[in-house]
């Protein structure tokens, strides 16, 4: 038993069966224009940043001692 999915890009229904090359894209094209969107930055995963930049200006990580070379 087979299902379909629309396109992402054109709508166009997709079967989703291993026969459908491209999918969930219904062409090559469309692949290619999604492609596109993501290196245009047009589509991007959102991620909290794990360390605040900001935070190393409070501890004085900013200060030119602490990027002395100790070699």
């Amino acid at each position: 038993m087979s299902f379909s999915v629309d396109c992402p890009i054109c709508k166009t229904p997709v079967k989703w069966v291993a026969e459908s090359q491209f999918r969930p894209f219904c062409s090559e094209r469309c692949k290619l224009i999604d492609l596109g969107d993501w290196a245009d930055e047009k589509h991007a995963i959102p991620v909290k940043p794990e360390l605040d930049p900001d935070m190393f200006d409070d501890i004085g990580y900013d200060d030119a001692p602490f990027f002395k070379d100790e070699h």
